[in-house]
């Protein structure tokens, strides 16, 4: 892969690496340093590259994640403000709770369970892609997210 193709890549998927990365921290500005930190990686990795390339950085940033997250805080529970203002002004009052309340919902469940419902439903990757990513097998993914789903109805009220 070259320069040009990376960079095209990078573009087509950061939006959705950066959401990824604030979903398993809390913090949108340690997502950012982690995703720089996953994206010079997989740029000095990338001539080995072959295969699904978001499937591949996503796995590049969860080890760059797993690399950090002892010496992270616990995620915390709600949203920084800029991200709260935007999603109100985008989506109304009642959206912005409902994705508060998931947020903090997500921040109390265990990390790979966390991980394994981001990536399902907000990145929409296949078990198969999100087994690579998490370099675990496909049954062990569904059941992260089987009990992920259990943790999460736990903490929010339906």
């Amino acid at each position: 892969m070259n320069r040009e193709q990376f960079i095209s890549e990078v573009r087509a998927c950061q939006g959705q690496l950066r959401r990824f990365l604030t979903s398993l921290c809390g913090d949108a500005a340690l997502a950012d340093d982690i995703a720089q930190e996953a994206l010079v990686r997989a740029y000095v990795a990338s001539g080995r590259f072959a295969g699904n390339f978001r499937a591949w950085l996503f796995r590049v940033a969860y080890n760059c994640f797993v690399d950090n997250i002892r010496k992270l805080p616990p995620p915390t529970e709600s949203l920084d403000a800029r991200e709260v203002l935007q999603i109100e002004s985008d989506e109304g009052q009642e959206s912005a709770y409902r994705k508060e309340e998931l947020r903090r919902a997500l921040a109390r469940i265990p990390e790979k369970e966390r991980t394994a419902i981001v990536l399902f439903y907000f990145e929409e990757l296949s078990v198969k892609e999100i087994a690579s990513v998490m370099q675990i097998p496909s049954g062990t993914v569904k059941y992260y997210l089987s009990m992920g789903r259990n943790h999460i109805k736990e903490h929010i009220r339906l």
